[in-house]
């Protein structure tokens, strides 16, 4: 018997404006019951587990020990770009200048998530 992973939980202090922040990285949809004010709330991804989003009293105060790693359809300069237009900050870049690396991005709240190559980007790299 093993387990399965149901969900992936982010505490935030605003669980309805974080969720519609993922939801728009992500592409998916919220959860059909959420709306502004709820204290949980969930983007519903077309695979695997939930990302669900707890309201939670305290402030994030350190680094996270556990992040989430995107791999972007389009090029990774183009999905960072996206991203900071929706209001993530770049927290650390490890791009490297033959198109090696990632960029460490953080949403609204701070929560730290890598920006991958692409696919496309790393079959140019391999020829």
């Amino acid at each position: 018997m093993v387990s399965v992973l149901q969900n992936v939980a982010v505490d935030c202090a605003d669980a309805y404006a974080l969720a519609r922040f993922w939801s728009e990285v992500l592409g998916s949809p919220l959860h059909q019951d959420d709306e502004p004010g709820s204290p949980e709330a969930e983007v519903m991804l077309p695979e695997g587990p939930l990302l669900h989003f707890n309201q939670v009293p305290e402030r994030k105060t350190i680094k996270n020990r556990f992040h989430l790693c995107l791999r972007p359809e389009t090029t990774r300069e183009e999905e960072v770009e996206r991203l900071l237009k929706l209001g993530a900050t770049l927290v650390d870049d490890r791009r490297e200048p033959d198109g090696a690396g990632w960029a460490v991005l953080a949403d609204p709240e701070g929560n730290e998530f890598c920006v991958l190559r692409s696919e496309a980007d790393r079959a140019a790299m391999s020829s």
